[in-house]
């Protein structure tokens, strides 16, 4: 009964809209800001290393490297201050959670990038020679 009322209650409350993204993908986060009376839009860049939680406590953590230091924001992903996730391209991570990330810089945080199906069968394959028998 109360697992009812609670899914009833939290439907209400979830995006219909959500963009598919994983774990290593970097991602821009526009998140809605309010300074006073004024509304703008902030942009936060950077890489999904972890998901967390389901239906609306459903969050995201997403990190960047700022003047030399890494940062760390976690977002709710059905809250109404997200207007928008765009994903900018997509990492292969083997792990649910990539904080070894934490511990490393520069080059080493980078993430193989995944690979199209779409652009890997437009490519033509390169054409041997065929080999000439010697009498």
């Amino acid at each position: 009964m109360n697992r009812k009322i609670l899914a009833a209650v939290e439907a209400s409350s979830l995006k219909s809209e959500v963009p598919s993204f994983d774990i290593g993908d970097t991602v821009d986060v526009h998140t809605r800001i309010l300074e006073g009376d004024k509304e703008r839009i902030q942009i936060f860049n950077g890489v999904v290393i972890a998901k967390a939680g389901s239906g609306s406590r459903e969050t995201f953590t997403v990190r960047r490297i700022v003047a030399g230091e890494g940062v760390e924001r976690k977002f709710p992903l059905h809250s109404p201050k997200i207007s928008t996730i765009e994903v900018k391209r997509s990492g292969v991570a083997k792990r649910a959670k990539l904080y070894y990330l934490r511990d490393r810089s520069g080059k080493a945080t980078r993430l193989r990038e995944k690979r199209d199906e779409t652009t890997a069968k437009s490519k033509p394959a390169a054409k041997k020679k065929p080999a000439t028998a010697k009498a």
